[in-house]
This record gives C-alpha cells, structure tokens and sequence, in this order.
C-alpha cells in the first residue's frame, strides 16, 4: 500500500497520508492487538504469531514475537524461523520489514521504515523496506532507519543508530552507527 499523493490529501494541514480504507484496517488491527494479544503472557508466541498472520504477515512457525511490540501494519512484516522480536519493540513498518532467521530485535528498539522527502513543499511520506538479515543483533533500543539493511551477522549495539546499511558479519555502534570490528562468523 503506497502513501497518497501529499499535494492532493494536504497532509501539511493535517491530511491523511494514507487511504480511507488503508486506515480502517490499522484501526482494526490496533484494536485486536491491544485487546488480544500485545498483553498476552512471554509464552504465548503462538497465539501473538496467529494474530499477526490473520491480519497479514507473513511468520514462519518458529518466529517469536514478544509481549508490548507496537507492529504498524502487519502486511508488510516478514519473519523467518527463529527471528525474534523482543519486548517493547517498536515495528513502524510502513514499507516491507523483513526479519531474517535467528535474528533478534532486542527490547525497546525502533525500526523505522518511513520518512519524508524534505525538499518536497509537500512533505511527501516515502515508505521504505528494512532488512534485518539471518543472524543479525539489532541490541536494546536501537534505531534503525528508513531503506537499511543490517546485513547477515551484524550486530548493532544497544542505542546505536543506523542510517546506512551496515555490512555483513560487522559489529557496529554510536549514532551515527560506525563499524568496530568484524564478528566471527557461524
């Protein structure tokens, strides 16, 4: 789902960036998931995973997603076997997110898949795709921004900023996210 032309929805004046119908369907979501499923006990995965697919996503059997996340639109998640989204994440995927297997999104991080184009008068919104690979760390509150990818491996420290994809197999951390050393691979 694409945001709405800026210029024609006035979004400087308060209009809508996305459709009518677009937003009912968040409307829903946020109601089930507060209601049924973002207070739910660490254990029930199954359950927050059943959620999640019924409106969208796309979770392998084996993906965990904990307790307290904030998931923006379920559609555009993607996660495989063995990725885990912690407590308190925060998921604004309005672009494709994709979680990769053994990934972890560790608690309170905010991955941030939309911004705007600054030299637009219109401030047009611009969603953009993250990827999280395989066996990549994304530590305890931190950020990850618009069109990154954390390549297979990589670690970004706890608070660290990403606005830049970061390498393969490379431990990165500070804002700006700068790489420290290479990491062993497995």
């Amino acid at each position: 789902m694409s945001a709405l032309d800026a210029e024609k929805s006035n979004v400087r004046e308060g209009g809508p960036s996305f459709s009518l119908k677009h937003r009912m369907f968040r409307a829903a979501w946020m109601l089930t998931w507060a209601l049924a499923g973002s207070w739910t006990p660490v254990p029930l995965h199954a359950w927050r995973r059943l959620l999640l697919n019924a409106f969208g996503a796309k979770l392998a059997p084996k993906a965990r997603i904990y307790p307290r996340t904030t998931i923006w639109y379920p559609p555009n998640l993607e996660m495989e076997d063995h990725a885990v989204v912690g407590p308190g994440v925060i998921l604004y995927n309005m672009g494709p997110m994709k979680i990769g297997a053994y990934a972890i999104i560790s608690q309170r991080a905010h991955l941030c898949g939309g911004t705007h184009d600054v030299d637009d008068a219109n401030f047009q919104l611009k969603p953009m795709p993250i990827t999280i690979g395989s066996k990549a760390w994304v530590a305890a509150e931190a950020f990850v921004g618009p069109g990154v990818t954390v390549g297979e491996g990589a670690v970004l420290g706890a608070r660290g900023v990403a606005a830049k994809d970061l390498e393969p197999w490379g431990i990165y951390a500070g804002n700006p996210a700068r790489k420290l050393r290479e990491r062993k691979q497995f």
